[in-house]
């Protein structure tokens, strides 16, 4: 039964990352239509990540009081029918509406589903469970590319999305008493366990003020930037591509799904490798290996090197985020570290929210030229930053 409900929990993770690509890769063709601007995209975007922050705070109340299956079925029902609307909108003013309902249902999904995972499952799960979530963003340019070119219509790309959504709410729906059984297994463990805690007289955690630890700001700064820089490469990487190195639309929308690609064979391969290899390393790595994939997008060579450098980008982002929020613990030790995660998870969602239409606002009064260079400051500053927390940790250690 486990496995079973794995395997849709990998399910609906894939269906979260479906339509997080959608709106970078189809907004070149978007955008005439409506007859909207350049940074238009980014601030639709920043309503999709602004809803989704949202529904990540209140989501522990909602998980808490009705259970992670059901928040998970009504979410991705919000998904699918803001996907629909997207396909019905005539004017940019709808786009926004719709885009509302799309962010809430992605954070509790989100949050509802990281959680489980987290509970209920081993360690290395987790970085599976996120190399799905790049399954989903790397086929949604493909999906939406194909829509482009062979029916020159971004609308039926958005249905298409809406409906693997609405197959996965019925599929969530039959499955429905299997994660009630478990909750209720679940919270019965729970109460034993309070008992013993009780019985024992094991000390209560002290509460503290994270921001107060040494090293929590820099750690937030690195959140804030990584999630930064993966959203403005998925949300501006088919315009640059498109304007600058003058490819149609439908290139450019499966060039950035191998952005997603490589980020979903990272993640895939740094669940394995994560039993012989420390995350401290792999985000070192990863960080270095994404640097020099912005810098084959700011060197001026030929579109193919530009193919291959969202290519190391995604592959050099894959272990970061999963590897960060793995670490928490122990460099703030455990006590502190469920406190720690929300601010991490917060900082997160804010980098998604406010980079990328902070770029689109700059690039709409200069040139989305300038893409590539605001790629390699952040991605320069986030391993700088990590670098400088790993060394204060290092001499930490040692006093």
């Amino acid at each position: 039964m486990t496995i079973f409900l794995l395997i849709i929990i990998y399910l609906a993770f894939i269906s979260l990352g479906l339509p997080d690509s959608l709106l970078g890769a189809a907004w070149p063709v978007m955008q005439p239509e409506l007859g909207a601007s350049l940074d238009t995209a980014g601030y639709l975007f920043m309503a999709i990540a602004g809803g989704t922050i949202v529904s990540s705070l209140v989501s522990g109340r909602l998980l808490k009081r009705f259970g992670t299956g059901k928040v998970t079925f009504v979410s991705v029902l919000m998904t699918a029918g803001a996907l629909l609307g997207f396909y019905y909108s005539t004017s940019v003013i709808w786009l926004f509406f719709c885009a509302i309902p799309l962010g809430l249902g992605a954070g509790a999904v989100d949050t509802g589903l990281n959680d489980y995972v987290a509970t209920h499952y081993q360690a290395h799960h987790m970085s599976w469970l996120h190399s799905f979530w790049g399954v989903g963003a790397t086929l949604g340019p493909i999906i939406m590319a194909t829509f482009i070119k062979e029916h020159h219509s971004w609308r039926d790309g958005y249905y298409a999305i809406s409906g693997i959504q609405f197959a996965l709410v019925i599929i969530l729906f039959f499955t429905l008493p299997i994660w009630n059984k478990i909750r209720k297994e679940h919270n019965l463990s729970t109460i034993k366990e309070d008992h013993l805690r009780k019985e024992g007289n094991i000390q209560e955690t002290i509460k503290i003020k994270p921001l107060q630890i040494k090293g929590v700001k820099l750690a937030l700064v690195s959140f804030l930037l990584y999630c930064g820089v993966e959203a403005i490469v998925g949300l501006w990487g088919s315009s640059y591509l498109v304007n600058i190195k003058d490819l149609s639309a439908d290139i450019a929308a499966h060039w950035v799904s191998l952005y997603y690609g490589g980020i979903t064979v990272g993640r895939l391969i740094t669940g394995f490798v994560t039993f012989r290899v420390s995350n401290r390393i792999l985000i070192r790595i990863g960080q270095i290996i994404a640097l020099l994939g912005t810098a084959l997008l700011i060197l001026p060579f030929s579109a193919v090197f530009s193919l291959i450098g969202f290519m190391l980008v995604g592959l050099g982002l894959a272990p970061i985020f999963p590897g960060m929020l793995h670490e928490t613990p122990a460099r703030f030790g455990r006590e502190h570290s469920q406190t720690i995660m929300g601010y991490q998870m917060a900082i997160s969602y804010t980098g998604s929210t406010f980079l990328p239409p902070l770029l689109g606002l700059i690039a709409t009064h200069t040139t989305i030229g300038i893409f590539p260079s605001i790629v390699v400051l952040i991605t320069a500053v986030m391993l700088l930053s990590t670098e400088t927390l790993n060394n204060f940790l290092k001499r930490k250690q040692v006093s």
